[in-house]
């Protein structure tokens, strides 16, 4: 199984500004690019700060023809790495309390790109048929090497249900985790059985799950 990376779900060509950007300006490219925030860059192309609405809110008294991006963004900048994992991304948007993160080259720290929260909410728009796909071929087959026929995968709005058999009680967690990280899950139903105990005493019996 792979989680989808940064670079294939950013938006590449960012609008950005530089430090010394006035004001109105920065409020211009908002509102012309239908964005909530632009990232601050120096003469090297790389993040020094982010500038959001709220930062112009936060100065709209001060917004004068003298205020620049340098006065208002909010600094350093969370960047993100174009190889990292859709899921690194999110966890650090969560950390950071971000809704924007410009992504940088690994090797020069130039900005390449911008992935937004509206970009990764792409995760939960596949297809329910590319969702069960995955975890047929991904998880069951290739990873846990299970039968594809001996489980039954339903996919409805991203909701998946697992129902079926397998050998060992041990197996259920690891199936239903599995299909949790799966990209564009958002809630995994488990109604598994299992032909063997192998859990300790102090595990859940079938008739608890």
């Amino acid at each position: 199984m792979r989680h989808r990376s940064v670079a294939e779900l950013m938006t590449p060509t960012a609008v950005s500004v530089q430090r010394g950007t006035p004001f109105k300006e920065i409020a211009r490219l908002l509102d012309e690019f239908d964005i909530t925030a632009v990232p601050v860059v120096d003469e090297s192309e790389r993040p020094v700060g982010v500038v959001s609405e709220a930062d112009l809110l936060r100065r709209r008294d001060g917004g004068s023809g003298t205020t620049t991006a340098s006065d208002v963004m909010t600094s350093p900048a969370i960047t993100a790495d174009p190889e990292w994992s859709v899921v690194r991304a999110a966890r650090v948007t969560r950390k950071h309390s971000v809704k924007r993160l410009p992504v940088v080259d690994a090797a020069t720290g130039r900005l390449i790109g911008i992935l937004s929260r509206s970009d990764l909410l792409q995760l939960f728009l596949r297809r329910d048929h590319a969702i069960q796909e995955e975890i047929l071929e991904d998880v069951l087959t290739r990873t846990l090497r299970l039968s594809p026929s001996a489980l039954t995968v339903e996919v409805t709005d991203g909701v998946v249900t697992l129902s079926g058999t397998v050998v060992r009680h041990s197996l259920v967690p690891i199936v239903v985790r599995l299909c949790q990280s799966v990209d564009g899950v958002v809630d995994v139903i488990d109604r598994l059985n299992y032909e063997h105990e192998d859990m300790s005493l102090g595990s859940p019996t079938a008739t608890e799950r």
